[in-house]
């Protein structure tokens, strides 16, 4: 979290001192600032020292260096007077002391009893651990002069930095520009004139992830031009000779060997660069505090610059820290900070080398960050932090939608998304092992309505149908007709098939309390040749499950359903047998049809009652080869599509209302609802096919693999809105990702896998926005910084 510290002197200087101070502490958070009050006394000891420590500074240096290449012209630019007086038998030991006097004497200054209520506020309110900005606003040259980082304040708050700004501040809205995701940098090598620059150059190139345009001793013109340029640049990068007039008004750069420019002779090209993204600007020359005054009026957010005059080791060696830990993610003040005590360490040979960096800061911009530019994203974006945040942001939505899915929240949506995916599907074909005879609303009308009493198939017209299919001999002939009353005896042969005959099953239906009484079986059908027609609809009325056996209930007295019952005598004729397992689940031969529990897939606390499986449809249209009753009596069949053959004879008259919608049903272009006995051909074809073809049964992942699917989704979506930086791409790639999705979920289908795939769109996509907001309000909680 970042603090930032507006210290405002006021009118007056340090020989009248400052009647009014004022302090304003700003929190990201909140746009009002708290604000203390104080005063500064008078300190005309400060004039006097500061001056003596600028002769000495200059002196020492070509003392103790007669050699030493300066990053500026030597010429006296900045107006300072050298008294032989003060420099007689000037001596390291001598400057030393100077400057630990003039240290000092600024802590004393702002230890003082006026001060003292603004200095106590600023530590009860501040945090040492938190980056602080402490921006220094005032009129006077010779306070802007001093090295305020000497205040022992900052030796407390380790990671606090001082910058200087200018008088009046306006906040800069850039113009919308080209996004890119390097970080553009405009660098302009001029007056090399005794001083080596391409250090700097090899420094800057070594930067990762930027696009750096170097200027080598550049006209005019070709500057301005580039400042014009439409991408907009982020850093602005001076190297080479500068200088300040004495009242540090006005600040000069020298581009080439002949020309030198102050900041109003670039003044419509800067602002053009400041309006278009420009960031930081840094004049590594000497006494840049005059440049300062000049680009700080056209609002540029930051600008680094040397105080005094500055040599060529120093200045590259300030360049060479700050930008390795700009480029490291720290922000530019905790760069600048880094940078300038790391020079701590040439000051045996360059003394008070780490005074020389100033900073002038826009309280209004937020601290550039190297990795902020380059991925369009704050400093956390890109470190642990944010992996952490994807992390934490996944669980919590992962439970979340998890835990909606387990109260049934979800279930609608994921058995449409199931059906969808069924249909889907390509068409399996019909099983050529089973046969359909079909009551037609034709063969219905066709039937004497005295013969046929209420039922839509007549004692004459089965016994017909049964004798003609007998001659070709099916494995199982299996009636999907109620019949509870006795057969006709004119019909004494039928009624003794039904009663004796191995391969002859019938139905019934079990009664439901409240709704269904049941239909009694027929009585010439003995009690193991019967079978339950009951299917359980969802509450969609959709049918997606298939009973195999559940507890019998009158007047059906039955344990097994009629699919059941006609696969198993099938598989018997082969040698297959089945069986109830230890876990209470069906096996037949080596395929084990697994219970479905009140919780499976998509499901939320359904009637679990019994044996059922999920029902893996084979065809949307027909699960078998399909005759009418009319065909059959008309002697149409043939060996080859009767023998062997399990027959099921149904009604799909529309008048007898046995149709159910299946996930079939609701398809894009019509809605086709299922006979039922097409639908009990389906049932029958999922036993056989999962036995003899190995064909999938439908299954679902455990509760634990679920959830570890889903989340790795939700992890997705938050890693998807971290990577990619403009909404064109987040777009694409989100939709690219959902593809994905319900690719992989329908693969898995078609192999018999039903795969969450709504929590799974749902978590990718909370996950992702989750994410984003959290990068929203990190940048804009820097930018409030």
């Amino acid at each position: 979290m970042t603090k930032l510290v507006v210290l405002n002197l006021g009118k007056g200087n340090l020989k009248q001192g400052f009647a009014t101070v004022t302090a304003q502490l700003y929190n990201y958070s909140n746009p009002i600032p708290i604000q203390f009050t104080g005063s500064l006394p008078a300190a005309l000891e400060l004039i006097e020292l500061y001056r003596r420590w600028q002769l000495l500074y200059l002196l020492l240096h070509e003392t103790l260096f007669p050699g030493q290449r300066w990053h500026r012209n030597m010429s006296n630019d900045a107006g300072i007077e050298i008294d032989t007086e003060d420099i007689t038998n000037i001596s390291s030991v001598e400057f030393s002391n100077l400057c630990d006097n003039l240290q000092n004497e600024i802590n004393v200054w702002l230890k003082s009893e006026l001060f003292r209520n603004i200095d106590q506020k600023l530590r009860t309110k501040l945090n040492p651990h938190e980056e602080i900005r402490i921006i220094l606003e005032t009129e006077d040259d010779q306070v802007r002069r001093l090295p305020w980082h000497l205040w022992d304040f900052f030796e407390d708050y380790h990671k606090a930095v001082f910058g200087l700004s200018a008088p009046e501040v306006d906040e800069v809205k850039p113009l919308r520009k080209p996004t890119t995701n390097k970080l553009r940098i405009l660098a302009i090598l001029g007056n090399s004139e005794g001083i080596d620059i391409q250090q700097d150059r090899a420094i800057l190139e070594q930067l990762p992830e930027t696009e750096t345009v170097f200027l080598i001793e550049p006209q005019r013109r070709e500057l301005d031009q580039w400042l014009w340029d439409k991408k907009g640049w982020d850093i602005l990068f001076f190297a080479g000779h500068g200088s300040s007039q004495a009242d540090g008004e006005i600040g000069q750069i020298y581009i080439n060997q002949t020309d030198s420019l102050t900041i109003s002779q670039l003044k419509n090209g800067l602002k053009a660069a400041i309006a278009r993204g420009l960031q930081l600007a840094i004049f590594n020359c000497c006494d840049g505090l005059g440049l300062v005054r000049q680009l700080a009026s056209l609002h540029i957010p930051q600008m680094i610059v040397m105080r005094e005059a500055v040599p060529d080791r120093v200045a590259q060696e300030f360049l060479k820290h700050f930008l390795e830990a700009f480029a490291n993610g720290e922000s530019c003040h905790l760069a600048m900070r880094e940078a300038i005590e790391k020079l701590q360490g040439l000051e045996s040979s360059f003394p008070c080398a780490s005074w020389l960096p100033v900073m002038c800061q826009n309280p209004t911009a937020m601290s550039l960050v190297l990795a902020n530019k380059v991925d369009s994203q704050p400093t956390s974006w890109h470190s642990r932090n944010i992996i952490e945040t994807i992390f934490k942001v996944s669980i919590v939505t992962t439970a979340l939608i998890m835990g909606m899915r387990s109260v049934g929240m979800l279930q609608s949506w994921e058995l449409m998304a199931f059906d969808a995916m069924m249909r889907s599907r390509p068409d399996e074909g019909q099983d050529p092992r089973i046969l359909v005879v079909t009551v037609t609303e034709a063969d219905v009308r066709s039937q004497p309505a005295k013969e046929r009493g209420g039922a839509s198939l007549s004692d004459r017209a089965l016994a017909q149908v049964v004798e003609k299919l007998e001659q070709f001999q099916p494995r199982v002939i299996g009636l999907d007709i109620y019949r509870e009353n006795h057969v006709d005896k004119k019909y004494n042969k039928l009624s003794k098939l039904m009663q004796k005959s191995d391969r002859f099953f019938a139905i019934c239906e079990v009664s439901e309390e409240n709704k269904n009484s049941g239909v009694s079986p027929p009585p010439e059908v003995p009690k193991q040749n019967l079978g339950f027609s009951d299917v359980i609809p969802d509450p969609d009325g959709i049918i997606r499950r298939q009973i195999l056996a559940m507890a019998p209930a009158s007047p059906c007295n039955v344990d097994k359903s009629f699919s059941f019952q006609l696969a198993n005598r099938y598989l018997l004729a082969l040698g297959i047998q089945s069986k109830l397992t230890t876990e209470k689940n069906w096996q037949f031969g080596n395929v084990v049809f697994k219970n479905l529990e009140s919780n499976s897939g998509g499901y939320h606390r359904i009637d679990n009652l019994g044996h059922q499986v999920l029902l893996n449809y084979r065809s949307s249209h027909q699960a078998a080869i399909q005759v009418t009753l009319a065909n059959v009596l008309n002697n149409k069949l043939t060996s080859d599509l009767v023998k062997n053959r399990i027959i099921l004879i149904g009604t799909s008259a529309e008048s007898f209302h046995d149709y159910w919608s299946t996930p079939y049903s609701a398809s894009q272009w019509s809605y086709n609802q299922m006979p039922g006995v097409m639908l009990q051909a389906q049932m029958v074809s999922q036993i056989l096919s999962a036995v003899l073809d190995n064909r999938p049964l439908l299954w679902m992942l455990p509760k634990w693999g679920e959830f570890i699917w889903v989340w790795g989704w939700s992890l997705i979506g938050g890693i998807i809105v971290w990577q990619f930086r403009s909404w064109l791409r987040l777009g694409l790639a989100g939709v690219a990702t959902v593809c994905i999705l319900y690719g992989v979920s329908f693969g898995l289908l078609l192999q018999g896998v039903w795969i969450p795939i709504v929590p799974s769109v749902l978590v990718l996509i909370v996950s992702g926005v989750s994410v984003a907001i959290y990068y929203i309000y990190s940048l804009s909680g820097q930018r409030n910084q």
